[in-house]
């Protein structure tokens, strides 16, 4: 249902959640490598997010991302709107034109309910709050052996 760029997005966002601040910036490069995708390709979502005020960056020798207080109030649901788009979410999961809940398909009131819920998870908690259930559940976002301290 999510974009391979949404996935990295989200992903490298909350990354960000966990291992940034205004005092501790993190490049692209370093997070790049850390969630095995290529430099180039999130260096462009990252363009996007900071453009949609999702993440924060500062350029020079101390430069690179983070999240402030303000973007970590953001919610998951505004990365995937800044990166794809809410399109994803109503079209037809068996991928017909025409489907909805006057025209469904077979699986529509099936898959309908699945989707509510998961725009409503995206939607009603923030990013701050996300990585913070992550960290909770014991899943750290880690730097394959990178130290970031």
């Amino acid at each position: 249902m999510l974009s391979r760029a949404s996935k990295y997005a989200i992903l490298s966002t909350l990354f960000l959640a966990e291992h940034s601040s205004k005092d501790k910036k993190i490049s692209v490069k370093v997070i790049a490598e850390s969630i095995d995708v290529p430099s180039p390709f999130l260096a462009k979502l990252f363009q996007q997010l900071v453009r949609g005020k999702i993440i924060s960056s500062t350029k020079g020798p101390n430069g690179g991302f983070f999240l402030t207080e303000k973007n970590s109030k953001k919610n998951v649901l505004d990365i995937i709107e800044n990166i794809d788009g809410l399109n994803k979410f109503n079209d037809c999961f068996l991928g017909l034109n025409e489907c909805d809940s006057k025209n469904p398909c077979p699986v529509h009131f099936i898959v309908e309910p699945f989707k509510n819920s998961l725009l409503g998870k995206f939607r009603d908690k923030t990013i701050q709050e996300f990585s913070q259930e992550i960290s909770e559940m014991g899943r750290v976002l880690t730097l394959k052996g990178l130290d970031l301290s």
